[in-house]
């Protein structure tokens, strides 16, 4: 009778770790599948908002600052929800929220030299 109820034991349990294993794996393809969706969606509100130009442009700049194109993407989509945009936004017009942009998360770098005075070793050299 031990060994069956060892056996039932072994099995309560392997369906135990089989569930929530299953579980888990749901989790990510949700986590997955949520994030498709917003990637999706993201692209059809640019597609709505930037003509083919601007789209190109947008694109060449996620090859080379892929943080900075997010941003932009960002501000785009904050703006067509608000309504703030008339029309599609040509690649003039996306130039110019890359300037504001760029102005915006300029970073400024300054040098500050800290000069010491240091004794001068020649002036001992000269008393011979």
């Amino acid at each position: 009778m031990a060994d069956d109820e060892l056996e039932a034991i072994r099995r309560q349990r392997m369906a135990e770790l089989q569930s929530k294993h299953g579980d888990s794996s749901n989790d990510q393809q949700g986590q997955q599948e949520a994030k498709q969706r917003e990637t999706e969606m993201r692209n059809s509100i640019l597609a709505q908002v930037l003509d083919q130009s601007a789209r190109a442009r947008l694109s060449n700049l996620a090859l080379v600052k892929p943080e900075k194109a997010k941003s932009v993407e960002n501000y785009l989509i904050q703006m067509a929800r608000m309504g703030q945009l008339g029309g599609k936004i040509s690649e003039t017009g996306l130039i110019d929220i890359l300037e504001k942009v760029s102005q915006q998360t300029e970073k400024k770098t300054t040098v500050k030299f800290n000069r010491r005075k240091v004794m001068d070793s020649d002036d001992d050299e000269d008393d011979d």
